[in-house]
């Protein structure tokens, strides 16, 4: 069999496809952008419709790029933006209301209505998540409470509820499969990662129909085969994972004590635990890092919501560069001696602080500040928020041993230099830069190659990540908490109100 495996990246902002050879090579891939729709503020929708039609349109480009016959694709592997929520007619295939994506901030009242009554310790005992818009089962019961007749539907058994990734898997596969994996079920407020099934008592508290969940499956699994009619042979989806989970995956972290970071839109830590299923006490995230062969490897997971996306604001909303690759050289025009400082809260802080209202802010302005000052104080705020999540997981881990070294990954590791030197110089470690850019799609493709036995098990995987460059802390210690107070004092003085707390105050 060839061992050629076509990957499926649906993010957050573009669609894209990959095509991997039998040696784990990328030889051809194709992409397309998706529309970011904001109907009020704090709101964020995609149409689902077209998810789905540039993912099929990008899939064919990508094959055909390759010049390899349809046939010849061992497999399909799948990952995609996680906790963005879809719901569409069982029967017909038909999406019902437009996927609300996963920085979409409008169930913030019915998180602090919950909370306020007392069940995020619930939540988070069953779920390893915190009680935040971010996640998925909040969206959904806002969506059966305001689409009319949908909850009647619903309970009725007419309707589907997924992520991407099942939306994806019922259009490929004709609606003959309605499933996820484990790693975006566990991401949903509803499923119970201890004991491994959607959890009755969650579903009750969000009054959600169990009848509209998918089926569940391991990350290297069968998920049905595609319909001749979408590439022009059926091929087998052997692999699926949320965007993260399958970086980590891509990374090679397999052994606990391993992390990586992901920076795209937003920036997404993981620590791999292992068998051991922390329950974080500085609000970090445990989630279930993959699920093989039955058996679930758990992780702590640090969110921040805006990477990249501060970078987009300062092409998009500021003007001041005209491509996301200048601002790591207009950064070094920045006058060192200015301390400036910018939060990136335009959707709400992260972890560890999980403050939806907080909103964006800019400190330390003189008059002297300009575009260059603005662009490094955007790309410092990255690594000062990746600093925070390290501290929060080196405490809820404390005792076990954390690799020195950060794997990272996403379009802002790739096209700026001066950020990973930067990160690296903050939290006072190196930082490895992955070889193989596309980790998210490479992570996706292992897990298909290898549940279709054409690519190597995970131990002969790892031996073959590779480094592209490794950077080296270089700022002084003195400079850097020196830094580092400013940036705490910036975020206290941004954080909305007295329930949100600075945890690492």
């Amino acid at each position: 069999m060839s061992g050629h495996i076509l990957a499926i990246d649906q993010g957050t902002t573009s669609s894209r496809a990959i095509v991997f050879d039998a040696g784990m090579k990328m030889i051809s891939s194709a992409q397309e952008e998706i529309k970011q729709s904001y109907p009020q503020p704090g709101w964020v929708e995609h149409d689902p419709d077209e998810i789905w039609t540039t993912v099929v349109n990008t899939a064919r480009k990508a094959l055909a790029n390759a010049n390899v016959p349809v046939a010849d694709i061992a497999a399909i592997g799948i990952t995609n933006q996680r906790e963005t929520t879809v719901v569409w007619e069982r029967k017909s295939g038909r999406a019902l209301y437009k996927a609300i994506v996963w920085q979409d901030r409008r169930t913030a009242e019915v998180c602090d209505s919950l909370k306020a009554d007392g069940y995020e310790k619930l939540f988070s005992a069953k779920t390893g998540l915190l009680l935040d818009p971010y996640f998925s089962g909040t969206k959904l019961r806002w969506l059966l409470d305001n689409v009319d007749g949908l909850r009647e539907r619903a309970e009725a058994g007419e309707v589907c509820f997924g992520t991407v990734d099942s939306w994806l898997i019922f259009n490929l596969t004709g609606g003959r499969v309605h499933a996820t994996d484990a790693t975006n079920a566990s991401r949903t407020l509803l499923f119970n990662i201890t004991e491994g099934r959607w959890d009755d008592e969650l579903l009750g508290l969000l009054r959600i129909p169990a009848a509209m969940l998918p089926e569940v499956k391991d990350c290297a699994d069968d998920f049905g085969v595609t319909d001749r009619d979408v590439f022009g042979a059926a091929i087998p989806i052997l692999g699926v994972a949320g965007d993260q989970q399958a970086a980590t995956i891509g990374n090679a972290c397999f052994k606990p004590g391993m992390m990586k970071s992901t920076y795209g839109t937003g920036c997404f830590a993981l620590l791999n635990t292992g068998r051991d299923c922390v329950a974080s006490s500085n609000r970090m995230i445990t989630t279930i890092a993959y699920r093989l062969g039955g058996k679930t490897t758990y992780a702590l997971e640090g969110s921040i919501f805006i990477a990249g996306a501060a970078v987009q604001w300062l092409r998009d909303g500021l003007g001041l560069i005209s491509q996301a690759s200048e601002s790591g050289t207009l950064a070094t025009r920045a006058d060192p001696n200015q301390q400036v400082y910018v939060v990136p809260a335009f959707t709400g802080l992260g972890a560890p602080y999980w403050d939806p209202e907080a909103r964006g802010a800019i400190f330390g302005l003189t008059r002297n500040s300009g575009p260059a000052e603005l662009a490094h104080a955007v790309l410092e705020s990255v690594a000062y928020q990746t600093l925070d999540l390290l501290i929060a997981m080196r405490k809820d881990w404390g005792g076990h041993h954390i690799e020195t070294v950060l794997r990272v990954d996403g379009g802002m590791a790739a096209s700026s230099d001066w950020t990973m030197q930067r990160l690296a110089d903050v939290v006072g470690n190196p930082v490895d830069r992955s070889a193989v850019l596309e980790t998210t799609a490479l992570g996706a493709a292992w897990l298909a190659g290898s549940r279709a036995a054409v690519w190597p098990d995970h131990e002969q995987f790892g031996k073959a990540w590779a480094c592209n460059r490794r950077f080296q802390p270089s700022m002084e210690e003195a400079e850097r908490q020196t830094k580092i107070a400013g940036w705490r004092n910036a975020v206290s003085r941004t954080l909305s109100g007295a329930q949100y707390g600075n945890p690492l105050a």
